[in-house]
């Protein structure tokens, strides 16, 4: 049976492309999720917090980052407020999100990686 594999980011940010390009050029079957558009609940990033951290997932290169007030920030130091900011503020989101069968697989993008994970 294949696994289910799902995408989580945004369309038009390079590394996703960079991930679906790689992803389709390899034959990986693979659903697309635009957490801009779909959204992104609350109980989900928390399934996603039981396979990598929180510092892993939130995204603080980011230009949504850079924009957030102190106080955002501030909030993002602790589970709660950071979920709390994921779902008001997907873009924070370390993109993308790849889950295998319900399990985080990878954050970002990497040719190494996606070939062990998928070769």
């Amino acid at each position: 049976m294949k696994a289910r594999t799902v995408v989580y980011g945004i369309p038009n940010c390079d590394t996703v492309k960079k991930a679906r390009t790689w992803l389709e050029a390899h034959g990986v079957p693979f659903e697309f999720h635009d957490f801009k558009k779909a959204g992104l609940s609350a109980a989900l990033v928390q399934t996603w917090l039981a396979d990598v951290s929180l510092d892993a997932l939130v995204n603080r290169r980011g230009t949504t980052w850079r924009g957030l007030t102190d106080e955002a920030k501030a909030a993002a130091e602790t589970v709660d407020g950071a979920i709390a900011l994921m779902t008001e503020k997907p873009s924070i989101v370390k993109r993308p999100v790849v889950v295998v069968d319900g399990r985080v697989k990878s954050l970002g993008f990497s040719a190494t990686e996606y070939e062990t994970l998928f070769g």
